[in-house]
């Protein structure tokens, strides 16, 4: 069995991809109010997974306002995939309380 991906694990970023990957887009604003998170917590959660190739960061500006949107990667849509298999695999694992 493989071990579960961390960056994924992470409540707040599996609540970002799972969300990202009913969308095809969402900006900054969208995962704000739905996530519940501060902006620098969602902001670091968002970094980490550009940086695992997971998400897709555009930045705009819509006159002088700052516009940011968010795509999950074919590599994010895959390792999110992934991930639920493996979680599957665990609880296919548990044996049932009598």
């Amino acid at each position: 069995m493989n071990e579960l991906d961390r960056t994924i694990h992470e409540p707040a970023r599996l609540r970002v991809l799972t969300i990202l990957s009913g969308v095809d887009v969402a900006d900054f604003n969208f995962l704000l109010s739905t996530l519940g998170l501060t902006k620098g917590n969602l902001s670091s959660h968002m970094d980490k997974l550009e940086k695992a190739g997971y998400v897709e960061i555009v930045k705009s500006f819509s006159g002088r306002m700052p516009h940011t949107e968010f795509r999950l990667t074919p590599q994010g849509q895959e390792a999110l995939e992934a991930y639920w298999r493996d979680l599957d695999a665990i609880r296919a694992m548990q044996v049932p309380k009598e």
